[in-house]
């Protein structure tokens, strides 16, 4: 005979929530270990980074990020990719699927309750292969794409990663233990929710791979010029069906993703090497060097000139 509930007693589902901030504490306290400051920092284990950051941020700060995992064992991040935004926190975990420009600022954190988080670049070849293993009989279809999903934190999935950065306490661990911690969380992300819009990009001839194709393209060659008929060409497909592939993937156009390759390269040669922006921008591709600082302008939120001159005044992020 079933006896009524009694909302005195822990119920399955709030045995899971304890255990599942239980197993998010834990893993906190590991990155504060990796973390002496604020800043990112990488680690032994490939692709594998933690980060801490004690403010929140008032402003975006751009970059550009690969396939990745993001995961927040406290405080909350905002990311966009192009029209679209993103949230993720110690209840939710972000995936990027392929390689993007970005805008991110840590929108929960303080010294007392700093944002920590690890991040996972992903190995499309690694992926690829474990595709063919978790959908044995092909993939199930997939509408309504985006450049990035959020998906619920899994008391599983924070289990994994958890073990993976626990690997870096001991070399053997790191070099035999962390690459099967780190195919278990591919192996969940596959078999997740969201696992279907992941191994479509791995899938060979698939629409999705042949944007894959284009992206890399693009960023092997994105001081050339370039016509976005000619490069659906390139990777065999309609322009038509090639753009809207495209920017279903990215949450942007063909051309708008060349212009946030050419203008972080030209950050990147200005900030790294100290190079001056009429140089710089003509090395990424630029023509005009006006039309090239409204862009500069526009998409960093100040000109060449100044944006470089306050980076060099930040605090460096030391690995």
């Amino acid at each position: 005979m079933k006896m009524p509930d009694d909302p005195s007693l822990p119920t399955a589902s709030g045995n899971a929530d304890e255990s599942l901030d239980a197993e998010t504490a834990r893993l906190a306290r590991l990155i504060r270990t990796l973390t002496p400051h604020d800043g990112t920092f990488s680690q032994l284990f490939p692709g594998l980074h933690v980060g801490r950051y004690s403010r929140v941020n008032m402003n975006y700060v751009r970059t550009f990020d690969i396939p990745s995992l993001l995961v927040a064992a406290q405080g909350a991040k905002v990311v966009t990719v192009g029209q679209e935004v993103y949230r993720y926190d110690r209840s939710h975990m972000l995936i990027l699927p392929v390689a993007l420009p970005i805008a991110a600022k840590t929108a929960h954190a303080s010294p007392s309750d700093p944002f920590l988080n690890v991040k996972l670049n992903l190995d499309p070849q690694r992926m690829a292969e474990l595709v063919r293993k978790v959908y044995p009989r092909g993939l199930p279809a997939v509408r309504n794409r985006s450049a990035g999903y959020v998906m619920s934190a899994d008391l599983g999935m924070v289990k994994a990663v958890t073990r993976l950065v626990e690997c870096l306490s001991d070399p053997g661990d790191a070099e035999w233990l962390a690459p099967l911690a780190m195919d278990e969380i591919l192996i969940r992300i596959l078999r997740s929710p969201i696992g279907a819009y992941v191994a479509e990009i791995c899938l060979a001839d698939s629409g999705m791979q042949r944007v894959v194709k284009a992206i890399d393209w693009l960023r092997d060659n994105f001081s050339l010029q370039m016509k976005v008929a000619d490069l659906a060409e390139l990777v065999h497909m309609s322009p038509s069906a090639f753009h809207e592939h495209f920017k279903s993937v990215t949450s942007m156009s063909p051309l708008q993703y060349q212009k946030a390759l050419r203008l972080h390269e030209a950050r990147r040669l200005m900030i790294s090497d100290s190079m001056d922006a009429t140089t710089a921008c003509r090395l990424v591709g630029y023509v005009s060097a006006s039309q090239f600082s409204r862009d500069y302008s526009r998409f960093f939120g100040s000109p060449p000139s100044r944006d470089v001159a306050e980076w060099r005044h930040r605090t460096p992020i030391r690995d």
